[in-house]
């Protein structure tokens, strides 16, 4: 696995695992960023892939100094057992 990415291209925050991709889509508004879904392989699911790439997706919108809405119900619940993370809620 290396570390997330933001693939402005594409908007969406990628992870790569073997040969696979998982990630998850976003859009931009403002100073926020909408994580709208989020995509792990089905192959891969169940490892924890989904909440590394999360994790990793925040690194990099905390580092840009803005905030996320969580748009999609695993990142909703992602934050509510994270509230470290509370501070980027919007």
């Amino acid at each position: 696995m290396t570390g997330v990415r933001d693939n402005k291209a594409l908007n969406r925050f990628e992870l790569d695992v073997g040969d696979s991709v998982a990630f998850a889509n976003y859009r931009r508004a403002g100073d926020r960023v909408i994580i709208t879904h989020t995509e792990t392989p089905p192959a891969l699911r169940g490892r924890g892939i989904a909440s590394e790439l999360v994790k990793g997706a925040l690194a990099l919108i905390r580092a840009d100094g803005l905030k996320v809405v969580a748009g999609c119900s695993f990142v909703v619940d992602y934050l509510r057992q994270h509230p470290d993370y509370a501070d980027l809620v919007n």
